[in-house]
């Protein structure tokens, strides 16, 4: 039989049965989420994180380690290696009315073909988060037009570690959008993600930890500690290509770019300045971190 008619039937049949979520745990080194849905493409449970910059924005996540394996350079292989599960600060920038970044992962593949995931029952998800509650979205195929981008969604908590949500606690908000029956759209999901969106100059710090089907997750990992943010005190100071410091003793400073890389790094005290004249213009973040301080900022060369 044409291979292309037996790839088309698999993926038929994967959109018409139910398949089973194999619960993620970052603590094992898991870089891929087994979805067991893959379409034939064997690209789907990778990790990847989208934002607002096609729409005008400057949201960003800044990772603690850069991305990228022997394979992509945006993988994210390396975070879930240095966190135990996926972990970043997260800023969200001026430039769009609604602002958002985040992370997640596609069940089938990259075209975001849809799946029946109704046997799961609902997610389970084990985190931690500072700042900006997470927003645990059940993507669907062809959001445009099915949904009009109001999807399915429920908000985790920033004073808990665990949750276990099934299908119920999943909404679509009123007055916008295209409204669609859950029954329906549980048949149609695409992908599991994590948004964190708010207000333009909001900051947070997230790490997912466990990700699996509803009641599967067990008990929350032991905590990773998350530094307070010392944004009283420490300022990261621009001033055309000069990058100068407050409230800092002894510290050191990484200036990243939007792949997560960092392009610069130093040693430095409030009587420092970075000079930044040779990276190309656009939005970086510069992390602060040294004994007393861990501090995250966004910046904008021109």
């Amino acid at each position: 039989m044409n291979k292309k008619i037996l790839l088309g039937a698999a993926v038929l049949a994967a959109t018409t049965m139910s398949f089973g979520l194999v619960t993620w745990s970052g603590a094992n080194g898991d870089y891929r989420v087994d979805t067991e849905l893959d379409d034939g493409s064997d690209e789907s449970g990778y990790w990847f994180s989208y934002d607002d910059q096609n729409n005008g924005g400057s949201s960003a996540v800044t990772w603690p380690v850069p991305t990228g394996n022997a394979y992509d350079d945006s993988a994210l292989d390396p975070i879930i290696d240095e966190c135990g599960g996926l972990c970043g600060d997260v800023s969200l920038g001026a430039g769009y009315d609604y602002p958002f970044v985040g992370v997640g992962f596609n069940l089938m593949g990259p075209t975001q073909t849809g799946a029946n995931i109704t046997s799961w029952g609902g997610v389970c998800v084990n985190y931690q988060a500072t700042g900006i509650a997470p927003i645990l979205e059940l993507g669907p195929e062809d959001e445009a037009t099915l949904t009009e981008y109001n999807n399915y969604t429920s908000t985790l908590s920033l004073s808990a570690t665990s949750a276990d949500l099934p299908f119920a606690k999943f909404k679509q908000e009123s007055g916008w959008g295209n409204k669609v029956d859950q029954a329906e759209y549980l048949t149609k999901v695409a992908a599991i993600k994590f948004k964190f969106s708010g207000k333009a100059g909001t900051t947070g710090h997230f790490n997912i930890q466990t990700v699996g089907e509803s009641g599967k997750c067990g008990a929350a990992p032991a905590p990773v500690a998350i530094s307070a943010k010392a944004t009283s005190s420490v300022k990261a100071m621009l001033s055309g290509r000069t990058l100068s410091f407050a409230g800092v003793s002894a510290a050191t400073a990484e200036v990243i770019n939007l792949q997560g890389q960092v392009v610069l790094q130093a040693a430095v005290s409030s009587s420092s300045a970075l000079n930044l004249a040779s990276l190309d213009a656009g939005v970086y973040m510069v992390r602060v971190a040294g004994q007393a301080v861990n501090h995250s900022q966004k910046i904008i060369l021109k």
